[in-house]
């Protein structure tokens, strides 16, 4: 079985300094506060580095990143945040290689709870091979690793008792212990007419599920910005939810574009239903909780939108009518009957967000209820914070989104369905589902996929997504103790 070592930082990955995604680490386990300590040590850790002082700037790095923090949480940042800022940076030469041998083995620095699951489901590597951090009796890292950090070597070897490597990708200074070990080396930048590559390689696993507030990569430049646009950003935010619940719908197009805000409108949005006749559905991608708001305020009337699990903060600062159901099929269909009785609606039948360019499995309920279908392809740009959350509270989503500088959407009005593509037709939920999902899909250049939102949730938060609702008070002191650690 021909072999493959390669290191990760420098290799793998592009960027061959692991202090972003320690960065990561520390803003969605601990909030602004270690955050920022580990923005102001960083130089300090630089400075280690260049003295040639070893790993002394990583262990630095790793203890005020990690110390006093559960394992648990690291492991779930691991498994939610950190695998869509590693193959953002996927060095694709590297990968060819790295694919195209039997074993794959991948050497480390970085603490392996923090990598592992990245690399062994998205680039299939056999085996990692990286520093431990040390854990207490109640769970929590101290901050400290295991000795193994310098036995890399040793590691390497006890693999191959019976022979060497065949190749070793990485670079030639940092990677030395392990590269000597290896019958054949190469240091990046790799050559991509390598005799190893093959037309059909495998491809990294995508990921198509991820967490967190921040939308790149916590780089210091980055995160120096970051920390100082928050203050800005929270009064951005509130004057605009404030403005959005006072002003009339037709207004707030207009009021928007002041501060910052834009939604970018294609095709040509059907005109109000008359007296007397059902509303039409809208069915909507669903990108972040702002997807009714923002088709309510390019319409210009109010048009009120299915929920399925949002915070009682978020309904109470809606400025459209929100209908919660309740997932209990009969009741939700009576329900969204009686609302297209009354006008129009909007409903997002993923269930949930997502923020890759992926469409999950649409519920086939809408397509029972209603012929007069109109298909509305949402999506959304952000420059620093997400407007969602699998693992934090959802009541803080509307604020996130309106803290970014220049928020943008982009909505786009598909024709309404013909008669013979609905199920007057004798076409079954399913399939109108189905088509309804692939034209979206097309419209957007995204993909169509079976997963669900139990899939999402289980995989980043490891729940069914439900969302247990609390007193209004209740959900204030939940705001307050958001911010307070984090603000």
């Amino acid at each position: 079985m021909e072999s493959v070592v390669s290191e990760l930082e420098g290799t793998l990955l592009k960027d061959r300094d692991p202090f972003s995604y320690f960065m990561l680490v520390a803003f969605e386990t601990s909030g602004l506060i270690r955050f920022a300590l580990l923005l102001i040590i960083w130089p300090m850790i630089r400075l280690l580095d260049m003295l040639g002082m070893g790993d002394s700037g990583l262990k630095l790095m790793i203890f005020v990143a990690t110390a006093g923090v559960r394992e648990s949480e690291i492991e779930s940042v691991a498994r939610a945040v950190l695998p869509k800022f590693y193959m953002d940076d996927i060095d694709m030469e590297a990968w060819r290689l790295f694919s195209s041998y039997e074993k794959r083995v991948v050497v480390t620095k970085t603490p392996r709870i923090m990598v592992d699951r990245f690399l062994k489901e998205h680039l299939r590597a056999d085996e990692v091979i990286g520093s431990e951090l040390v854990i207490n009796r109640f769970g929590f890292s101290t901050g400290f690793v295991k000795s193994d950090i310098d036995t890399i070597s040793g590691r390497v070897i006890k693999l191959f008792t019976n022979d060497k490597p065949n190749l070793g990708l990485g670079r030639d200074i940092s990677s030395s212990s392990f590269l000597i070990l290896c019958k054949e080396k190469l240091h990046p930048p790799f050559i991509t007419n390598h005799r190893r590559e093959e037309p059909n390689l495998l491809r990294p696993l995508p990921v198509i599920f991820h967490d967190g507030r921040l939308v790149k990569r916590p780089t210091p430049s980055t995160a120096l910005l970051i920390l100082l646009w928050i203050p800005f950003g929270i009064i951005l935010a509130i004057t605009r939810i404030f403005l959005g619940m006072i002003l009339p719908m037709w207004a707030i197009p207009y009021v928007t574009k002041l501060f910052g805000s834009n939604v970018i409108v294609k095709g040509k949005p059907p005109p109000p239903v008359s007296c007397g006749n059902p509303g039409v559905l809208f069915v909507c991608t669903h990108r972040t909780l702002m997807d009714p708001v923002v088709l309510s305020t390019v319409l210009k009337r109010k048009i009120p939108a299915v929920t399925y699990s949002i915070s009682r903060f978020s309904e109470i600062i809606s400025p459209i009518p929100t209908v919660r159901l309740t997932r209990i099929r009969h009741v939700d269909s009576e329900k969204i009957k009686r609302e297209l009785a009354n006008g129009d609606l909007v409903v997002c039948p993923e269930g949930t967000t997502c923020r890759e360019p992926f469409l999950l499995r649409f519920s086939a309920l809408f397509a029972e209820l209603t012929d007069r279908i109109v298909p509305v392809a949402m999506n959304y740009r952000v420059g620093f914070f997400h407007a969602t959350t699998a693992r934090g509270w959802k009541g803080l989503d509307p604020i996130f989104f309106f803290m970014n500088p220049r928020p943008i959407y982009e909505v786009t009005f598909l024709n309404q369905l013909p008669m013979e593509a609905t199920c007057s037709s004798g076409k079954s939920p399913h399939d109108v589902a189905n088509y309804v999902q692939r034209i979206l899909a097309a419209t957007l250049g995204f993909e169509c996929t079976n997963f669900t939102r139990k899939d999402k949730y289980r995989l980043l938060a490891g729940n069914d997504g439900t969302v247990s609702y609390t007193s209004f008070f209740d959900q204030i002191k939940m705001v307050m103790s958001t911010f307070k650690p984090c603000f």
